[in-house]
This record gives C-alpha cells, sequence and structure tokens, in this order.
C-alpha cells in the first residue's frame, strides 16, 4: 500500500524528503505521494510540506500499522510480518499459517485480540490502541528435552526488548510473567506442535502480549491489583508500541539465532531478572487438588525452580505449573 510506503519513509528520513524522490523509489506518480500524504495527515500524522524541500513527519500518533514497522525494519523483514488490526488470537491465526507451511520467522501483530490466551486456560485482555499482542514462529530442530526452556528464553527477549525501545527495566516472575514495580505488565503462551509418531517438533509458536499505554481504570476490578502498564508504571502518559514491537521482532530473531547454543547467556539474564528465588511460594499443579507452599531457593541450569517445600523438607526441582509469590498477586 502507497500510504505504508510513504510513512515508511517518512519515518527513516533524518530531515525533509522530496515528493520527487519518494515517488521514483516508490515508482509510483507525485499524485500518489499527495494522496497518500493527505491519507496520513486524516489518520492523525503530523506532515509539514515545504516548497522546494518536500515532506518532514515532525508528530505521529501511537498506531501500530504495516508503515509503522516498515519504517524500523526494512522491506525484507516484513515480507514475514502480518500485522492485523483485529483478530480472535494471534496464537491462532500464526498456528493455522504454520500449518500451511509458514517458514521460520513468520510474525502475526495485531492491535486487538477479541479471545486472546493466557497460560492454564485464562483469558489475556486485549483492547484496540493499548498493547502488543504478537506471535512468532519457530522450526526448532532441538528435541523435547530442550525446548520447554524457550519461554523462559523469551521472557528475556521482551525485557531487552523494553530496555532497548524505552530503557525501562523489567523483573521475571518464574515462568512467564513480566513486571515492573512488582505488577504484571507482560505475559507468554508458548504452543507446541509434534509430529506424533516421531515426537519431532513441526513448530513453536510463542505468544506475547505486553500492555502498553492502558490507563487507571482499563483494568476490570479482578486484575486492577495485580496488572498494570508500562506507562502506567513509567509515568509516561503513551509510549510508541510500534517501536516496541519492532525491537521485540528483533530480539526473537536473535533468540532463534542463538538457540540453543547460548543457553549461559539467557540463563545468567534470566536468573538476574528474576524476583521468585529467595521467596516463600505456593506451588499450583492440575494434578494436585492442593497448592504446595516451599521457599524458592535456585534456579537450574535448565531454568527449572529449586523449592524447598514445606511438607517433606526435600529439595525439589519444579519445571511446570503456576507459581504464586508471597507478596505478588494478592498471595499472602
Amino acid at each position: 500500500m502507497t500510504r505504508d510506503s510513504v510513512l515508511a519513509i517518512l519515518i527513516s528520513a533524518d530531515n525533509y524528503v522530496s515528493g520527487e524522490k519518494i515517488s521514483q523509489k516508490l515508482g509510483v506518480s507525485r499524485a500518489a505521494v499527495n494522496a497518500a500524504v493527505k491519507q496520513l495527515r486524516e489518520s492523525g500524522y503530523d506532515v509539514v510540506s515545504v516548497t522546494n524541500k518536500g515532506y518532514l513527519l515532525k508528530n505521529h500518533p501511537d498506531i501500530l500499522s504495516r508503515g509503522e514497522l516498515l519504517g524500523i525494519l526494512g522491506d525484507s523483514r516484513m515480507e514475514k510480518v502480518t500485522v492485523f488490526s483485529s483478530v480472535e488470537s494471534t496464537n491462532t491465526t500464526l498456528k493455522n499459517m504454520a500449518r500451511d507451511g509458514a517458514c521460520e520467522g513468520t510474525v502475526v501483530i495485531s492491535d486487538e485480540q477479541t479471545g486472546g490466551k493466557g497460560r492454564l486456560g485464562k483469558k489475556f485482555l486485549s483492547p484496540s490502541g493499548c498493547g502488543i499482542y504478537l506471535s512468532y514462529l519457530m522450526r526448532p530442530t532441538s528435541g523435547l528435552d530442550t525446548i520447554s526452556e524457550i519461554t523462559a528464553w523469551t521472557a528475556v527477549a521482551v525485557c531487552d526488548a523494553i530496555s532497548d525501545a524505552y530503557g525501562f527495566e523489567c523483573n521475571i516472575k518464574w515462568v512467564n510473567d513480566l513486571l515492573m514495580n512488582r505488577m504484571k505488565i507482560a505475559g507468554i503462551l508458548t504452543e507446541l506442535s509434534v509430529e506424533g509418531e516421531s515426537g519431532h517438533i513441526e513448530s513453536v509458536v510463542i505468544g506475547i502480549g505486553i500492555n502498553v499505554n492502558e490507563k487507571d481504570g482499563d483494568f476490570p476490578p479482578e486484575l486492577s491489583e495485580i496488572a498494570s502498564s508500562i506507562a502506567l508504571q513509567s509515568g509516561v502518559a503513551c509510549l510508541p508500541r510500534a517501536r516496541l514491537a519492532a525491537s521485540l521482532i528483533k530480539q526473537l530473531d536473535t533468540l532463534v539465532e542463538s538457540w540453543p547454543s547460548c543457553r549461559q547467556v539467557y540463563l545468567e539474564k534470566y536468573r538476574r531478572c528474576n524476583i521468585t528465588v529467595g521467596n516463600r511460594i505456593a506451588v499450583h499443579r492440575t494434578s494436585e487438588s492442593v497448592p504446595r507452599t516451599g521457599t524458592a531457593v535456585a534456579l537450574a541450569d535448565d531454568f527449572s525452580l529449586e523449592v524447598v517445600f514445606d511438607d517433606t523438607k526435600t529439595h525439589e526441582f519444579v519445571k511446570s505449573g503456576d507459581v504464586s509469590v508471597r507478596g505478588l498477586y494478592g498471595y499472602t
């Protein structure tokens, strides 16, 4: 679309860009460029035009669009990125694309999810104009013995993306919650497709939901003491979501390139960011009717949580389940 391509050129430009240069680069008429600029202005973009200089993008609204990402990531990377205004679930959409043969690095991102999913069947609130809802396709050659670590690696990638895009630091609650000031601002849902007979991993869909610009009152009562947004916790009124989305895609690309040989790098970062170790916890497993309480004492080299449980006084390694940390999310 000419509008997205013109926007991408204006975003990447350091100064005025002439209409003639834009038309030549895109292979379209000057009239088409003028029409695209008019559409951008109607959408809230502050595009200044000066005779003999051209166009300059001074300010733009927080719109998560293909044009915004194109201006940061470039044509080549955007060939594998699909941007929607609304989907039921980015994970579901990408899983369907994976079954149709989509290649590794394919990304689905949406401004809104009408049926966002979290871990253990929970819903993930995904309103329009507030957050980032992104799914990334991975086709690893490693086996099932290591793939369980991918969620922890992704948590590190999200922390790095937020730091790169905005300069803010985050913490990780084992295994997949991202926190700022002890409030949840992001979650991760990883879904695997495995070939039944061989056990070969056909695909891994990494789903990430980040609360970016939600305001006070945007969360329902049952989440108001648990969930927050980067804007609320940083005190910044509005953050550009496209910048974070692009940074996240770059960090996930790095993750795929690093998998699984750079485990130690991701493990050290995960340990630095993790706030679960040293705290009293409760471990909730679907196979157990009552949560088990204990103290988290360490993170093992495979990213499992070493726990001394109250009932047995023994050290055990937790690789799955939901963990509540005392002092977080109402757990006392």
